[in-house]
């Protein structure tokens, strides 16, 4: 079943400023005020705004795409340090050796060694079936470089861990985090993942003909 949010591609939907963003009060925060405020005020001052609305949930997997740049990263860190999110996201388990393994820990990294990824799904799952909250963003196409079909992973992950994922999208055209459709419950992937596919039509990547969304 996927409920539509308010966003969609062949409406007007209102921008408006990241700082003007309504979190509920299902979700975990993190971040201090000070560094939400400076972020907001960053990336606003780069032009970027918000359409759509966050879920409102204690546990959920953020899918945020297209990821076709290194910028994808760095403005959705920035999004998160503006809506002050407690939020975890997979890394190579490279990049979590010291000094840098740190940092990217405190940003709520969670290392992945790909060579060893069976049984990831369920570990993960699991993980977030015995965690009284946890936001998990994933980039569903799994590389920068162009892939179709993308990875699913992250939906069975929602379906073992009954989670619901939104649709995120950075939109470098409109300059805009795009909250987008709520899959409250994983059904039918093949079915549902067309649903996404569909969102993510239309949301411009950086190098846009590095995102395939369909054959």
């Amino acid at each position: 079943m996927t409920t539509p949010s308010s966003y969609s591609a062949n409406q007007n939907v209102q921008r408006r400023p990241l700082s003007q963003v309504t979190i509920g009060n299902n979700v975990s925060r993190k971040w201090p005020m000070w560094l939400s405020r400076f972020a907001s005020w960053l990336l606003e001052k780069r032009g970027w705004a918000v359409e759509g609305e966050f879920i409102n949930s204690r546990k959920a997997i953020l899918a945020v795409a297209p990821h076709t740049s290194n910028w994808d990263f760095f403005i959705g860190l920035f999004v998160v340090f503006s809506f002050r999110l407690n939020l975890n996201f997979f890394g190579k388990h490279t990049i979590f050796t010291p000094p840098l393994g740190s940092i990217v820990r405190r940003l709520g990294g969670i290392p992945i060694e790909r060579s060893k990824a069976h049984g990831v799904v369920t570990t993960i799952a699991t993980q977030i079936k015995h965690a009284d909250d946890l936001i998990l963003a994933l980039a569903p196409e799994g590389t920068r470089s162009p892939i179709y079909p993308w990875k699913t992973g992250f939906m069975h992950i929602a379906r073992e861990a009954e989670i619901p994922i939104q649709t995120i999208g950075i939109d470098y055209k409109k300059k805009a985090i795009v909250l987008g459709p709520i899959i409250h419950k994983v059904t039918n992937i093949d079915e549902q993942m067309q649903t996404i596919y569909g969102f993510y039509d239309n949301v411009c990547a950086k190098y846009p003909e590095n995102c395939i969304t369909q054959r």
